[in-house]
């Protein structure tokens, strides 16, 4: 096997969490609670390598998308319907929402650097979005934004290495704990890790990258490494914050502020660097989810890519996310709220991988008792952490 077969579609999905999502929810949980929430993506990084190596697993050993299996797979008609119904309206509910969040993240991005009103770079990166999905010119931009994204989250890595942060305080930080007022941090650092539609995404592209079971090995360490790597970019996030705002007692007032992390590697050009990083996050996750919601809803319902709903359903999802902008809501707390959104929705659709796993149809790689008791761990903790959100 060459080297161009060593990576895969793990790299796409870590590129697609470290969005404007994961920059906005770290950097506010570091500003706000310091080092204590870093056990948060511990347990999100693990959950989201154990739920995506099922979902690749499942897809390699059958030879089909977690979207069409859920309608292929159930006897039962009623089930395939609820199921149907059940997934549709998770992803495009959540799609809509992190879209939402992408738009107005990348709109935020660009209005740091040139002072344009957020509303114009708002349309602007939603019909820039649109137009490139439309005529399916995606892939070169998408991959020169997703560099961009990924010298974003080297210079928070490197930056976290410049301030010397204690170490002994960062252990401190992976003891479980939920400070007062945290726990909607704590949904969003869930939510912008371990994100549905990316499941669905994961599924279908492990299919076009490896043709067979026998690259399951291939697939599980490209999605260990790269989600891996994710992980340790959104913990240097929470570090650069914690000593840039938590530390010396600082609060985040505007979305500008959020670069003053930045300044020990990038001085006075910080917030040109960061940005760049982030409008390039907000606009290559906006033109991902449209698509993944489009795609899933190819697999739920049996569509062809040049179905008429196929076009509407990634022009819905971008409208959506348009008018959720549009609210008179502040542009990082509707960041937060997308991220949330997410992880509410998230139970539904780790059920839907569960029972997949656990069917005949995947043969011998159908889970075994210590991957269902790992599972039934983490749905436990993501649903608690949720009940908590409202009680």
């Amino acid at each position: 096997m060459g080297k161009r077969n060593r990576f895969g579609p793990g790299f796409l999905i870590a590129a697609a969490f470290i969005g404007p999502g994961t920059v906005t929810s770290a950097t506010l949980a570091g500003a706000k609670f310091g080092y204590s929430l870093i056990w948060v993506v511990i347990i999100a990084i693990v959950s989201a390598i154990i739920l995506q190596e099922m979902v690749g697993k499942f897809s390699l050993s059958t030879g089909m998308d977690i979207g069409s299996a859920l309608v292929k797979i159930p006897e039962n008609s009623l089930i395939k319907i609820v199921f149907q119904i059940l997934a549709f309206l998770a992803i495009i509910v959540g799609c809509a929402a992190y879209e939402a969040g992408n738009i107005i993240g990348g709109a935020l991005g660009i209005n740091i650097i040139s002072g344009i009103s957020l509303n114009i770079w708002v349309i602007i990166i939603s019909l820039i979005a649109l137009i490139l999905l439309f005529i399916g010119k995606y892939k070169i931009i998408e991959k020169f934004l997703v560099f961009l994204v990924v010298i974003m989250g080297i210079s928070f890595f490197i930056t976290a290495i410049i301030v010397s942060p204690e170490i002994s305080e960062i252990i401190k930080g992976l003891k479980p704990s939920i400070p007062k007022g945290s726990i909607t941090l704590i949904l969003a650092l869930l939510g912008t890790t371990i994100v549905p539609y990316n499941l669905f995404l994961h599924s279908s592209s492990v299919l076009k990258k490896w043709k067979s079971k026998d690259s399951i090995k291939l697939m599980r360490w490209d999605i260990v490494l790269a989600i891996g790597l994710g992980g340790f970019i959104t913990i240097a996030i929470i570090i650069t914050a914690s000593v840039a705002y938590f530390l010396k007692h600082l609060t985040i007032s505007s979305p500008a502020d959020l670069s003053l992390q930045l300044k020990p590697l990038f001085g006075n050009f910080a917030e040109i660097s960061f940005g760049i990083g982030l409008f390039s996050a907000g606009l290559s996750s906006a033109i991902t989810a449209p698509y993944a919601a489009s795609f899933t809803s190819k697999g739920l319902f049996g569509w062809k890519e040049n179905n008429p709903l196929f076009k509407l359903i990634f022009t819905i999802v971008i409208l959506t996310g348009v008018i959720i902008s549009f609210l008179k809501i502040k542009p990082l707390s509707l960041i937060i709220l997308a991220q949330v959104t997410n992880a509410l929705l998230l139970p539904i659709v780790a059920l839907f991988v569960f029972y997949l796993l656990n069917t005949k149809e995947v043969k011998e790689f159908k889970n075994n008792l210590l991957q269902n008791f790992l599972f039934i761990i983490i749905f436990l903790i993501i649903v608690l952490i949720n009940i908590k959100k409202f009680f």
